[in-house]
């Protein structure tokens, strides 16, 4: 079995590729007005292939622009395509050998300071709910979901997902048995988030934060590992 240093080392690893991927989306300006999210979402797939060998995708590649934002991950919204003024972000679970990344990001195409001071806040809030998860080691997911909405709120915004994080690990998590409410950041998910999986091995968690202003049809998604890589 991989040592837990082995195991962390890993993910990280893979989160740094999947960090190196997308300055390069934005290096090449892939998220640009006139293309179609689906087209984007293509280019960046290939991109992923011509830099790191990637071709599998633990989930569906998600790229929403404008009024899709809102939309949380388990939506299909129509393909749109993206206008000058619009905010954008692209969420993709690239797997690296056998191991998997999430990663989330937001790109503001035009001026207006909402999308701006939404996308500026995604980080702020990414940050301060990790604090939240430091200081609290007896957190559970739902204990946890709620703190993160409160933050959100307390910004001016709503929460714009019923999940705010998962666990991730060994390619594919999506797999793993068992109940799956506790495997997520979610009202219902009871138990203590540091905890040992069915296998033994450390939980590792990956924190998702969706801002939405649905008064103005707009919103912006971080994701990130939550409880490593922050020291």
């Amino acid at each position: 079995m991989e040592t837990e240093g082995g195991r962390a080392a890993r993910l990280l690893a893979a989160q740094d590729r999947a960090r190196a991927l997308f300055d390069e989306v934005a290096a090449r300006g892939l998220v640009v007005a006139g293309r179609g999210e689906r087209e984007v979402s293509d280019a960046i797939r290939d991109l992923a292939e011509e830099m790191f060998g990637t071709r599998q995708h633990w989930h569906k590649r998600i790229v929403r622009a404008g009024p899709n934002t809102l939309h949380p991950y388990a939506d299909n919204p129509p393909d749109r395509l993206i206008a000058a003024d619009d905010i954008a972000f692209c969420d993709f679970g690239p797997v690296f050998g056998d191991w998997e990344a999430d990663f989330g990001r937001t790109f503001v195409l035009g001026d207006d300071p909402a999308k701006h001071r939404l996308c500026a806040d995604l980080t702020r809030i990414f940050d301060a709910a990790r604090c939240h998860y430091d200081d609290h080691p007896a957190i559970t997911g739902a204990e946890f979901y709620a703190a993160v909405n409160r933050l959100a709120e307390e910004a001016g915004w709503a929460f714009g997902g019923p999940i705010a994080g998962h666990l991730v690990g060994e390619f594919p998590h999506a797999r793993i048995p068992g109940d799956k409410v506790e495997y997520y950041v979610t009202p219902g998910s009871d138990r203590p988030m540091r905890r040992l999986d069915h296998d033994g091995r450390r939980c590792h968690w990956i924190l998702e934060i969706h801002l939405v202003d649905r008064a103005r049809g707009f919103g912006g998604f971080h994701e990130e590992l939550l409880d490593l890589g922050h020291e």
